[in-house]
């Protein structure tokens, strides 16, 4: 399987598929992605990407809240001296 934080063009040859080739076996392309990202090329260059269900799952899937996040920030508790800018607002549009 190949690494999924693999550049595409990393990945071997048979990973890789043009996109009439993927259309005419959507079902090899489909079984192989459950077992590493197939990466689909248009006019050479990598276009899109099937990976297995499972796979988008884990990549998607939500690691805690915002708060859980802000608390976790390693500049929570830092002194840090900010100022706020005290702009005049802009002219409302008609």
């Amino acid at each position: 399987m190949a690494d999924s934080n693999t550049a595409p063009d990393a990945l071997p040859t048979d990973d890789i598929w043009t996109l009439a080739n993927a259309k005419a076996r959507l079902s090899e392309v489909i079984d192989r992605a459950q077992s590493g990202p197939q990466v689909i090329t248009r006019h050479g260059r990598p276009n899109a990407v099937v990976v297995s269900a499972d796979e988008w799952a884990r990549k998607t899937a939500r690691k805690g809240t915002l708060a859980e996040f802000l608390l976790a920030s390693p500049l929570r508790g830092a002194d840090l001296d900010l100022e706020r800018v005290h702009d005049t607002p802009r002219d409302e549009m008609p």
